[in-house]
């Protein structure tokens, strides 16, 4: 059976998917979900009856959260970090959806963070809701960056300066900000985003499918491609996992509340605690 999932709900209609995203408590990319990400992609990718697709999600609160702090603690250190001179598997599944030829929605509207956030930005459109959607990307507190293309995205799609804002500060981005901003195609209230999201979808589903493939690779021409990019991002990603204060930090996140449901709903101040700053030390 094609699209059997435990924790995405996929459910087609002709040339449009929904998914659900479904993994409690909070949406993390656990290596469970991990793996039915890139099988998913996969399967979507080569899907030749699809035009459209639409990802959301069945908690209010939260899109994705974030990448398993405690599976990124996992990973291998030993030796010093190389430079790879191949797309690591994480910017693979990102870049897919930003290439397929399909159009790929993302309709946010809680939370997302991390390598949540790194997926989304990957997406062709991405929809909020008023006074309800957060983004935030926490890593550089943690002691690590971006390491899942945000480093190379962010900056396309909203220019260097806010994107430094956006990593550099650990901040919550609210919806309104970031519709202002260009990462958000728009904002809704939250009674009116699934007709709107929905219409849209529905609509670009039933033009003719070549036209809407081979209108989406021509946008894509206009902008160069970040490959060189992202085997840096990976590089000094591994750097950064090895360093004391990365392992200090991201331990101490999850001692603190981390990947909580309490915890991640004010993600921006846990992260901002983990190197002393107060609440009057945050505000800008």
């Amino acid at each position: 059976m094609p699209y059997d999932y435990q924790l995405f709900d996929v459910v087609k209609n002709g040339r449009l998917a929904n998914i659900t995203i479904n993994a409690p408590p909070i949406n993390i990319i656990t290596l469970e979900m991990y793996e039915e990400l890139l099988a998913l992609s996969e399967e979507l990718d080569t899907d030749p009856d699809l035009s459209v697709i639409v990802f959301k999600s069945a908690d209010p609160d939260f899109f994705i959260a974030h990448f398993d702090v405690e599976l990124i603690l996992s990973f291998p250190i030993e030796g010093p970090a190389e430079r790879s001179t191949e797309p690591n598997p994480f910017h693979i599944l990102c870049n897919r959806f930003r290439t397929m030829d399909k159009i790929t929605i993302a309709q946010v509207e809680g939370r997302v963070g991390g390598g949540g956030n790194e997926i989304v930005s990957n997406m062709d459109m991405r929809f909020g809701v008023r006074d309800r959607t957060r983004i935030n990307q926490m890593e550089i507190p943690l002691g690590i960056l971006p390491g899942g293309t945000g480093t190379q995205n962010l900056p396309r799609i909203v220019g260097r300066a806010r994107a430094m804002e956006i990593i550099l500060s650990g901040e919550d981005i609210d919806a309104e900000t970031a519709e202002r901003w260009g990462y958000l195609n728009r904002i809704y209230d939250a009674d009116e985003i699934d007709d709107k999201v929905a219409a849209l979808a529905t609509k670009i589903a039933s033009y003719p499918i070549e036209a809407v493939r081979l209108g989406k690779q021509s946008v894509d021409n206009a902008s160069g491609a970040p490959e060189a990019g992202l085997l840096d991002e990976a590089w000094h990603f591994q750097k950064l996992i090895r360093t004391d204060a990365a392992r200090e930090n991201m331990q101490k996140f999850l001692e603190i509340g981390g990947q909580t449901r309490t915890g991640e709903l004010q993600v921006d101040k846990l992260a901002a605690s983990l190197n002393g700053l107060g609440l009057k030390d945050r505000e800008v």
